[in-house]
């Protein structure tokens, strides 16, 4: 077990008043809300919460993340995903591993999805992919539906 004063990593503490929603995230119909590991790990680590803004239109596009470990824990609502060829309904308590490099869409979620994203490293980029398959359509959401 390392020296505590060897360790790589800080303790943190992030309350929900601390850290405010914002956008600016890498999609723009979502908002994110830092939960302080990127900074408690010096980057090693990203968590996040993720929720729904806006309603679907386009969803992420097909991409990959370069990143070690990703996972998705859905907290509230659903999502749907391609992961290549086979379609994902994600509802609340879900967890999904995506593995490094899988080729993925979301393309559909309901006005209360809310998740929470575990990166690593923190600073992963994103690379838009060719389709490899149609993707079905969004639904729309219902006239008195408000996101965030």
């Amino acid at each position: 077990m390392p020296d505590i004063a060897e360790s790589s990593t800080v303790f943190s503490h992030v309350s929900p008043a601390d850290t405010p929603w914002r956008s600016g995230g890498l999609r723009d119909f979502f908002l994110y809300k830092d939960l302080g590991i990127e900074a408690a790990t010096h980057g090693r680590v990203i968590a996040q919460l993720v929720k729904a803004n806006m309603a679907p239109e386009k969803g992420t596009g097909w991409h990959r993340h370069e990143a070690d470990f990703h996972i998705v824990l859905m907290l509230e609502g659903w999502a749907r995903f391609m992961y290549g060829d086979q379609e994902t309904l994600v509802s609340a308590g879900d967890c999904v591993h995506q593995r490094p490099g899988i080729v993925h869409f979301l393309f559909d979620y309901s006005p209360d999805m809310e998740y929470l994203e575990v990166v690593g490293p923190a600073n992963f980029t994103t690379v838009d992919m060719p389709a490899p398959v149609e993707v079905p359509d969004a639904a729309p959401w219902p006239a008195e539906a408000k996101a965030a």
